[in-house]
């Protein structure tokens, strides 16, 4: 059975994956901003460029992926506040993924934050 750091890694991997999905299903066939408006699929690219390190479980990746993260959170919260119906939905998911991604991230990387944290102190405290 694989631990909860695991889980975490993978779930982060699944969210952010989900993510890069409905942001490109989204702003070309689901409820774009306009005909036309294709273009802002690309929003997806700043995610799909973290990608490769969250599957390597890269904790810089992690960690700078979890800081953008919060973006497409703001997006969601803004558009879900601001747009009707079927763009409501699409917002109401990029928040859930963006939440479930950040909050997976938080769970892998903070035993390696802890252990390091440790680590400082001990040779801090070898040192005086």
């Amino acid at each position: 059975m694989a631990n909860s750091p695991t889980r975490a890694a993978q779930s982060a991997l699944v969210s952010l994956l989900a993510l890069i999905v409905l942001c490109v299903a989204w702003e070309i066939w689901l409820a774009p901003l306009h005909p036309g408006a294709g273009a802002l699929a690309l929003k997806a690219v700043p995610l799909a460029l973290a990608v490769r390190g969250v599957a390597r479980r890269n904790l810089y990746t992690l960690q700078w992926a979890s800081m953008l993260v919060l973006c497409y959170l703001a997006e969601g919260v803004v558009r879900a506040m601001n747009e009707g119906p079927p763009v409501r939905t699409m917002a109401g998911l990029e928040i859930i993924f963006s939440l479930v991604f950040f909050l997976n991230v938080l769970a892998y990387v903070g035993p390696f934050k802890r252990a390091a944290r440790a680590a400082r102190s001990r040779a801090s405290a070898a040192e005086h």
